[in-house]
């Protein structure tokens, strides 16, 4: 049987399938299904900025300064029994960390550099074992030029480096006008992973209303290309340790991204569509797949098409974009 093992941010996983950030770890029970059908670790979902700010700011006004609301405030609970997003949290980090035997990673999704400090110390304190930084702040002010946006998010990083000692990966969106530079600064401000790539749910405009409405779309199996064209890049060129997310439905697709270099695969829109069998198919498949082909462990696999490793590296360049041009053929009975 083939060893499925691989790791990831310092740590061992029985395979490299890891479910990524989503709504399914406000539940314990469907955690514990994702463990027992084979997830190698646990992405919890995002603990965002917004959300923290805006319990501190309530828990100010309503029940640290009630004042203002005279025979009223005698309704509202004392401080000291509200539960904070984050005190939820930290609670489910200790739940979790009991009742799992598999790694588990908190996740801190913001974009100022206020707070990151406490949030991670008090998250590892907490028993996590490893921290995603998802920052991704909007680019749209044209005065904030592109390496300013990088200095952020080193600044980010950098903060929270210095007072956690448990692995910090870097969650990245695909906007960066040098990938691999800046992948190279995040490796030196002390990052262990970089995760590739942040998955945006973008506004859309209703028509028949007129205004901006919010629609979760989530990703099909051509969004792996993406990720992997650049994980390909990547193996090789950094000692950070590579997770491709973003589009992972099937084995086949999993398997792409271990042969372009992933150490681990993120798991997300096909749990939430197929839950935890999701990741039970794509466990089978890819041992099936592996035994077929004679590979005795994952680790010969991984990195073996990424571009340092292919016979003409420009496949993962630009010449990919020519030969796709060249390539293309009109669907039949369609004229020009």
């Amino acid at each position: 049987m083939s060893d499925l093992s691989t790791h990831y941010l310092g740590l061992k996983l029985k395979n490299p399938l890891v479910p990524s950030s989503t709504p399914l770890s406000h539940r314990l029970d469907a955690m514990l299904h994702l463990e027992d059908v084979g997830a190698a670790a646990i992405v919890m979902h995002s603990l965002f900025e917004e959300d923290v700010r805006n319990d501190e700011r309530m828990i100010d006004r309503f029940l640290i300064n009630p004042d203002s609301f005279g025979e009223a405030a005698g309704h509202l609970p004392y401080a000291g029994d509200y539960q904070s997003r984050l005190d939820a949290y930290l609670e489910q980090i200790q739940t979790l960390k009991s009742r799992l035997a598999i790694p588990v990673i908190a996740s801190l999704n913001g974009s100022s550099l206020s707070g990151w400090v406490e949030l991670g110390k008090e998250m590892q304190a907490a028993g996590a074992d490893a921290l995603e930084l998802n920052a991704w702040y909007m680019p749209g002010d044209p005065k904030i030029s592109g390496e300013a946006l990088e200095d952020h998010y080193i600044s980010l990083l950098q903060e929270l480096k210095s007072v956690v000692s448990i692995p910090v990966t870097m969650k990245l969106s695909p906007f960066f006008s040098s990938l691999p530079h800046f992948v190279q600064a995040v490796e030196k401000a002390g990052a262990a992973g970089v995760s590739l790539f942040n998955r945006f749910f973008q506004p859309d405009i209703d028509l028949a209303s007129l205004t901006v409405v919010d629609r979760v779309t989530l990703s099909s199996s051509a969004d792996v290309l993406l990720t992997m064209r650049w994980i390909a890049i990547l193996r090789g060129r950094t000692r950070l340790t590579l997770a491709a997310t973003g589009g992972v439905h099937c084995a086949e697709d999993a398997l792409k991204m271990l042969l372009a270099g992933a150490d681990v695969v993120h798991l997300a829109s096909a749990l939430l569509q197929r839950g935890p069998q999701a990741l039970a198919d794509i466990l089978r498949g890819m041992r099936l797949w592996l035994e077929a082909n004679e590979y005795e462990s994952v680790g010969q696999l991984q990195g073996a098409m990424s571009q340092q490793n292919l016979p003409d590296p420009s496949d993962f360049s630009r010449a990919a974009y020519l030969h796709a041009i060249d390539a293309f053929t009109p669907p039949a009975g369609v004229r020009y």
